[in-house]
């Protein structure tokens, strides 16, 4: 028996990566369920996103993180900076790249600035199921000669490829310990953080290219109710009266559809039926306002 604890294994694995390369893909696929939302849109992701998993002999703590890029305003200074406090914490980092060219200047950047780490970085180049595999090879030299990796993998999160691969050679570098939480604790987020995620993401998928960048979701009220269904009040804030009306639509039809798909997934994600309730508020510049941000969950 002690042996066995002596050989358990658990540590922070940092998920990074530009916007937009398949982290919250990967991190779903890791966990078998939905922890991050996933959009076509880059810079969905704007918070932390914890997933545990739990095996007989090791636990990774996963941290989806919003994709590094040169930020333009308050909100994405604030997502930098969150993924660059998880690789800070990390036992292992997970760097996600695409198959589709060599490290670009902004790849040759954030390798520079993460190269005084002695943690060990393992590339995934994901999305190999759209590229020839022959492609592979110059991109990998290419990468390689740019950074000491520990490990360069391939993987499809979309086609789960090689993701029994790479979890092998996280658990591989992975420091010897105890479980820092329960088997059954899978994330630290909330029901009411799921149900502003899952709000934003039909938002995301709904509207067109720039409004759902200008929203964020506030879950005023959530009650939970023995008998009858659970209610939640959300806020929908946007910076233009403009933009109200178009999260509005004509005769209300556009929040109304966006109401009926996000609460479908709210009482699928957490099992309950829910009655929503969506406002749309304006909260000028709130992405470019530290004390807006701030006021809006972003601390």
């Amino acid at each position: 028996m002690q042996s066995e604890k002596k050989h358990f294994k658990s540590g922070y694995v940092a998920i990074v990566g530009k916007p937009n390369v398949g982290k919250s893909t990967l991190i779903n696929d890791f966990m078998g369920c939905k922890l991050s939302i996933v959009t076509p849109k880059p810079q969905t992701t704007r918070k932390k996103i914890m997933g545990v998993l739990t095996k007989e002999d090791y636990q990774i703590v996963f941290y989806d993180t919003p994709g590094i890029m040169e930020p333009r305003y308050e909100l994405q200074k604030y997502m930098v900076k969150t993924a660059y406090d998880a690789i800070e914490d990390a036992d292992v980092i997970l760097l996600i790249a695409e198959p589709f060219e060599p490290p670009a200047s902004t790849d040759k950047a954030f390798l520079e600035k993460i190269s005084h780490l002695t943690t060990p970085v393992i590339l995934a180049i994901n999305k190999i199921d759209l590229v020839e595999k022959d492609s592979l090879i110059p991109i990998i030299s290419a990468y390689s000669t740019q950074f000491k990796f520990a490990e360069i993998v391939p993987i499809s999160a979309l086609k789960s490829t090689n993701l029994d691969l790479i979890q092998t050679l996280i658990v591989k570098y992975l420091p010897e310990g105890e479980p820092f939480y329960p088997a059954d604790h899978m994330t630290d987020y909330n029901e009411r953080f799921l149900a502003a995620e899952i709000i934003r993401e039909k938002v995301f998928g709904f509207y067109g290219e720039e409004i759902p960048y200008s929203t964020t979701v506030e879950i005023e009220e959530f009650k939970e109710r023995e008998a009858g269904k659970d209610f939640i009040k959300a806020i929908i804030y946007v910076e233009r009266e403009s933009q109200k009306g178009i999260i509005i639509g004509k005769d209300g039809k556009a929040i109304k559809h966006v109401g009926l798909i996000a609460r479908e997934e709210i009482e699928k994600e957490i099992g309950r039926k829910v009655y929503l309730e969506l406002w749309v508020k304006v909260m000028e510049k709130w992405r470019k306002d530290r004390s807006k941000l701030y006021k809006l969950g972003y601390k």
